[in-house]
């Protein structure tokens, strides 16, 4: 089944969680489960019990009660089938939003890890026209919190995962829709859900807006910055491991450096996308069409360069790529030679005056409105990991307004390091032995843009220096990737 959508609005689809979200059963399935149980249940029983298809409330109920899993699940779900039809209560602004979407052209799709038997009572009870259509338990393979109910209602509409709002009030719930790509609104039931990117928290359905959704699913671009490794020539068949990475990680532009010269233009052919080539290291390569050109063509093995990308009609973004010289790098210099954060900073000077004129060519380039991306192995890692030391390039960068993507989506760089220096080279080359200091060297930074996620890209398990001619990964960097939102206009 395809559903037209309404083609003035980035919005695709709106894709409803059942219980908790529009309707108020989830007090009503933790009494089923009480009832089943034959007890009361507490705080700690919620990650078995919310967000839960019935089987698996079931297997867990069999191993705490000694009782067959299948007679478990038909009374749980004759328990619960009977409050529905008793007991079901709207959740506050749902009936209301489904109406304003309708009113818009917008479809929507009820996707619940509920049985069809309890999802049909509970269409039927809020209107069946009010839905294009539902995703239930039994239609799937896997449900919640796998990505397969909400992939499956996109593939029914006929849209796409990214230009579609999940509204979703569990965790469980939230992973599902998420792993399918999908914005999400999530509005807590019973159990706190944190904030992300991508993720706009919400107490209640009431008052939120067509235009609220549409803004959460704007025009999307995901953007790759990778050093190729001198064209990536270390590792056999590596032009074609290249392009699988740039399919498999989904991204529209990809910021180049190391490209040997005719990397940039030998993947854009391969892929049928558009590039720019920048001196004998710098490209940037582009499924959607370049409209401009920016910097020193002849520009020398250090230094940046950057493209106009005409995403969408009216949307347009400035991606820009640089590479900054290697030597001395500040890494080896703490880690080896103990120096002290005052001459580490100093240190710094060669790359600091390399991003300075880069960021002067992104400022002449730059028209209101119009986004800045600027990807890059920078050689140096980041004052927002390493506050001992206030590393200077990168808060240059941040002083000129250019936002960290991957530390935005992952604050704590304890728990998420995002290292891409360097997935082959666990020891030091000099042959000491000594381990190779892993950090992060290479960013995607940003202006203008809404941050939906991040991460760094490594494919297979590479092995190291010097065994690396059948490497799966053809670099000696991790690539970082990161997913974009356009501010609404």
């Amino acid at each position: 089944m395809t559903t037209p959508h309404n083609p003035r609005l980035p919005l695709q689809a709106v894709l409803f969680d059942m219980d908790g979200t529009l309707v108020d059963t989830e007090h009503l399935w933790w009494e089923a489960v009480e009832a089943v149980a034959g007890r009361p249940l507490t705080e700690a029983d919620q990650p078995d019990v919310l967000g839960r298809p019935v089987e698996h409330t079931a297997h867990w109920l069999a191993g705490t009660t000694g009782r067959a899993a299948h007679d478990l699940a038909a009374g749980l779900h004759r328990e619960f089938a009977d409050r529905v039809r008793a007991g079901i209560v709207p959740r506050p602004g749902a009936l209301a939003l489904l109406d304003a979407l309708a009113a818009q052209g917008v479809p929507t799709a009820l996707v619940t890890a509920s049985p069809r038997a309890v999802a049909d009572v509970v269409i039927e009870a809020l209107g069946a026209h009010r839905f294009a259509l539902s995703v239930t338990a039994d239609d799937t393979a896997r449900t919640k919190p796998e990505p397969e109910p909400y992939l499956a209602a996109c593939r029914a509409l006929g849209v796409e995962p990214a230009a579609c709002v999940a509204v979703e009030d569990t965790v469980t719930g939230v992973a599902s829709a998420e792993a399918a790509g999908c914005a999400v609104l999530a509005v807590p039931s019973l159990a706190p859900i944190g904030a992300a990117p991508g993720r706009t928290v919400r107490d209640s359905l009431a008052g939120v807006t067509v235009e609220e959704l549409s803004a959460m699913a704007a025009p999307a671009l995901t953007v790759l910055s990778w050093n190729l490794w001198l064209g990536g020539a270390k590792v056999d068949d590596h032009r074609a491991k290249q392009v699988k990475v740039i399919l498999d990680s989904g991204a529209d532009v990809v910021g180049l450096q190391e490209t040997a010269g005719t990397a940039a233009q030998e993947l854009a052919g391969a892929l049928g996308w558009h590039h720019h080539r920048a001196g004998e290291n710098l490209g940037v390569i582009s499924r959607h069409p370049i409209t401009a050109r920016f910097g020193d063509p002849d520009v020398g093995f250090y230094g940046a360069t950057g493209v106009r990308v005409q995403v969408a009609p009216g949307r347009a973004v400035d991606v820009w790529t640089a590479h900054l010289h290697y030597t001395p790098y500040g890494p080896y210099e703490s880690a080896f030679d103990g120096l002290p954060a005052a001459e580490l900073i100093a240190h710094e000077e060669v790359r600091l005056a390399q991003l300075r004129e880069a960021l002067e060519r992104i400022e002449k380039a730059s028209e209101e409105g119009v986004p800045v991306v600027l990807t890059g192995d920078f050689n140096c890692p980041s004052h927002l990991d390493r506050p001992e030391v206030a590393w200077p390039v990168t808060k240059a960068a941040q002083d000129a307004g250019l936002a960290d993507s991957y530390r935005q989506a992952h604050p704590d760089p304890a728990a998420a390091p995002g290292h891409t220096w360097s997935p082959i080279h666990p020891v030091h080359e000099d042959g000491s032995g000594r381990a190779e200091p892993q950090d992060r060297i290479d960013y995607v930074l940003h202006r203008g843009l809404t941050v939906r996620g991040a991460r760094t890209v490594v494919t297979g398990d590479p092995r190291p220096w010097p065994d690396v001619a059948e490497n799966e990964w053809p670099s000696d960097h991790a690539a970082v990737l990161a997913s974009f939102a356009f501010p609404v206009s």
